[in-house]
């Protein structure tokens, strides 16, 4: 047999790091919290992932959203699901953040435009984006190819991209099918972002992804009644 030429090999690598890249929804799969955090949807309108730094927290976030955005739920999938084309709610502390963060999770390194479609959203589902003014390499939103089989029926979802620093009423406005809050926000804008999810495709829908920082804040306390339920 003929061994490969040195060129010939890191292009056959680069190929097959290009695919891997491309196929990152497809190929999750989630540890035992994060899955029973993905289930808990289906019967909560309201779900915390709390856990330390580096523990897939925002990557189960992002690869949620992704799959609510596309349609596109694996087999093993018990959580909660959109059949028309939702609009999503993606933010952090600040624009940085969320670039950093959310938007690169769902799409990509930020620095590197040729890159985006190696997150979560795959290449061949982003349809469209805008930019946001005032921070390099943000995206207002995202727009994505939704279903198109089965009961999913096909349309465009988008996932908007928001920033606590922006105040209360930048999350104010139109009826949202979901909010993800990638870091504990601040109580106002946690309950201006539920309430914009009241007449969504499925009621009240919101996630919260963090590490806790803030101790027993307002927004830790929502999750410590009686009748919390634990995981």
């Amino acid at each position: 047999m003929n061994a490969i030429d040195k060129r010939t090999r890191e292009e056959l690598l680069a190929a097959i790091n290009q695919e891997i890249a491309v196929r990152k929804l497809e190929d999750y799969r989630p540890y035992t919290k994060q899955k029973i955090f993905h289930a808990a949807g289906l019967a909560h309108s309201e779900r915390l992932l709390r856990a330390g730094n580096q523990l897939g927290k925002s990557i189960a976030g992002g690869a949620e959203w992704a799959m609510h955005a596309t349609g596109q739920y694996p087999e093993w999938w018990e959580g909660a699901t959109f059949n028309k084309a939702p609009l999503l709610w993606a933010g952090s502390v600040t624009g940085e953040s969320t670039r950093d963060n959310p938007q690169r999770i769902l799409v990509g390194p930020p620095a590197v435009e040729k890159a985006w479609g190696t997150g979560f959203i795959p290449k061949s589902a982003i349809i469209g984006r805008d930019r946001a003014m005032g921070v390099a390499n943000l995206l207002d939103n995202v727009q994505v190819r939704h279903g198109g089989g089965g009961d999913v029926q096909a349309g465009t979802s988008v996932i908007a991209f928001k920033a606590y620093e922006k105040g209360r009423e930048k999350w104010q406005g139109p009826t949202v099918d979901g909010v993800w809050f990638d870091e504990e926000p601040p109580i106002d804008i946690y309950t201006e972002g539920l309430t914009r999810t009241n007449n969504g495709q499925r009621g009240q829908f919101a996630i919260i992804t963090f590490t806790p920082l803030l101790g027993m804040s307002s927004v830790v306390m929502l999750f410590e009644s009686p009748e919390t339920t634990r995981q």
